[in-house]
This record gives structure tokens, sequence and C-alpha cells, in this order.
């Protein structure tokens, strides 16, 4: 069985060790650190640590002012607070300015489960994606989460992380190295290419891997950072297996899906399918109940990638 580890459990861990060689880092959490895990942060460096309290929009204007101060902020609470509670001022106070805001948002998806639509944000990737001056990263698995979290306090600006409440399968090894605005292909193909990020990218490679007992070769393609988006990668797989499928934990659209349709559109034109969750909130379960239910899944990957080939005879 496939080994499993959290990445806001990570996320907690690189913050202290983070804090060790950045004096300048601090962190602000809106009553949430015990879920988030920034609570070990404010353990080890409390003068560096401030609970906002359930007050996420003035927990943003902070984290801007302490940028404006020298200062490099991460700002963390549930991804549906983070970025939908506290839009204006994201926009206004952290990313039309350009400032050098962190905001990495736990819970994010509809693997936040039992808790419901309520807190289930599908629409987080649009809203941020769509601000100028801003970063947009969903890792895949801890280790991603980690290198991301280290990119991001090392970048200059306001950048978006997204992370996920549950265990997601590890999928990278010490030596993988993210980059900031990179796609890592982490499977080679010449039938059809599947684009996925954060859990979606598991269910990816086991797509494909069921896909190769059939006899098809197709390439998974981890896309961690939706904005910048790596248009070179896109174009080069679309153009070399001519069939596209997008997977994401998030509203096909304005998300993944959205991003490699607008891409292709100008410059590759091929047969796409969009896997994610279509045009309706989420819904109270477990995450694989939810993931089922709504169609994320290895399955039904499979399913898409047939479909989009099928297409392709068509034309």
């Amino acid at each position: 069985m496939q080994s499993k580890s959290s990445m806001r459990e990570a996320y907690g861990r690189v913050l202290v060790e983070l804090g060790k060689s950045c004096p300048d880092l601090v962190v602000l959490d809106a009553d949430l650190s015990g879920s988030t895990k920034t609570k070990d942060f404010g353990k080890n460096y409390p003068d560096r640590f401030f609970n906002m309290g359930i007050a996420e929009q003035n927990m943003m204007g902070t984290a801007a002012g302490f940028a404006l101060a020298g200062k490099i902020p991460c700002a963390s609470t549930f991804a549906v607070f983070a970025t939908g509670r506290a839009y204006d001022q994201v926009r206004n106070a952290i990313a039309y300015p350009g400032l050098n805001v962190k905001i990495i948002a736990t819970h994010a998806g509809l693997t936040v489960g039992e808790d419901g639509a309520t807190h289930q944000t599908i629409e987080d990737i649009s809203l941020m994606r769509t601000l100028p001056n801003m970063t947009v990263i969903v890792p895949a698995d801890a280790v991603e989460a980690v290198q991301a979290v280290t990119a991001a306090v090392a970048f200059r600006g306001p950048v978006y992380i997204r992370l996920g409440r549950p265990a997601f399968p590890d999928l990278f090894g010490d030596d993988y190295q993210f980059q900031i605005g990179k796609a890592a292909i982490l499977r080679e193909g010449e039938d059809a290419v599947i684009f996925a990020a954060g859990i979606m990218v598991s269910k990816a490679l086991e797509a494909a891997a069921q896909l190769s007992v059939e006899g098809l070769d197709v390439a998974v393609v981890d896309v961690s950072t939706i904005k910048p988006l790596d248009r070179e990668t896109i174009v080069k797989l679309a153009e070399k297996t001519g069939a596209v499928v997008t997977a994401e934990e998030h509203s096909i659209y304005g998300g993944l899906g959205s991003a490699v349709a607008e891409v292709l559109g100008e410059q590759c034109p091929v047969p796409m399918v969009r896997v994610g969750v279509e045009d309706r909130f989420g819904e109270s379960g477990s995450p694989e109940e939810l993931l089922d239910a709504f169609g994320l899944t290895s399955e039904h990957l499979v399913k898409a990638v047939h479909g989009v080939r099928d297409r392709c005879k068509k034309r």
C-alpha cells in the first residue's frame, strides 16, 4: 500500500525550519493554528507568531503591514476563508500593491469531507489566479508542499499555496526539485496526456497505470504552479499526444482546466476533457465518498482518456 503524508503537517514542520534561517519570517493565523499546524512555529518563535482571532480580513491587512515593514508574513487559515471571506483585502491590500505576503491555506477542496459545502472551497484557485501579481501553487504531496513553501518564502511577491486536509499519497523522493512556474512530467506517453494538480496527480498516475494494461501509453504531468503556467510543457505534450485531460479537485471553471484550455485554444487546439467539479457545490461525506460522487477518481480519468481519444478518431 502506498504511504501517505499530511501536507499541512509538513507545512508546520517547514515553517519551524525556515524560522531558524529567516529571522524576518512571521506567521499569522486566524484562530486555527491547531488545524493549519502553524502552532509549532508559535511554540518555537512566540515573538513572531500572531493569532489574529476569527478575523481573516484583519489578518490579511496586518500581513500587508508586516510586508511593508520588511517582514515576510505567512498568513494561514482554511482556504474558504482565506480566499472568500478575505478576498477584498487580498485583492486591494496584497495583490494590488504586489506585497511580499504568502497566503498558505489548508483544508481546500472536497476532501475537507464532513464539514460540507460551506467549508469545501472549489473556487479558490479561480479567485486567486485572476488577481494580477499573484502566484498560485497547488502541491501534489508533502514533499512538494515543503519545497513550495520554501520557494515561496524566498520569492518576492504575493503567493497563494493551496493545501488539503487529509494525508495524500507520497509521490516524490528527496531528489525531487520543485520550481515555481515549472510543471513536472512524471510519466511520458504518446497516446494522451493528463495534466493534474493536487490530490488528482496521484489519481492520474493510477489511471495511467490502468490504461497501460490496456495498451495505452498516457503521459502524466504535475502542474503544481497554476500561475504562472508552464505553457511550454503544456503545448509540447499536447502536440505530442493530440489528446488532453485535466484533473483537479476544484471547479472546472477558472482552475487548472480553464488555464490549460486557454493555452491550447491560443496555441495548440486539440480535443480536451476537463475532469473536476461540475457546476455545483460540495456535500457532506468522507473524502473518498465525495471524490467518487463528484467523479474525481482514477476510474473516471480512465473514462475521460477513452472519451477524448474517441473524439480524436472522429476528427
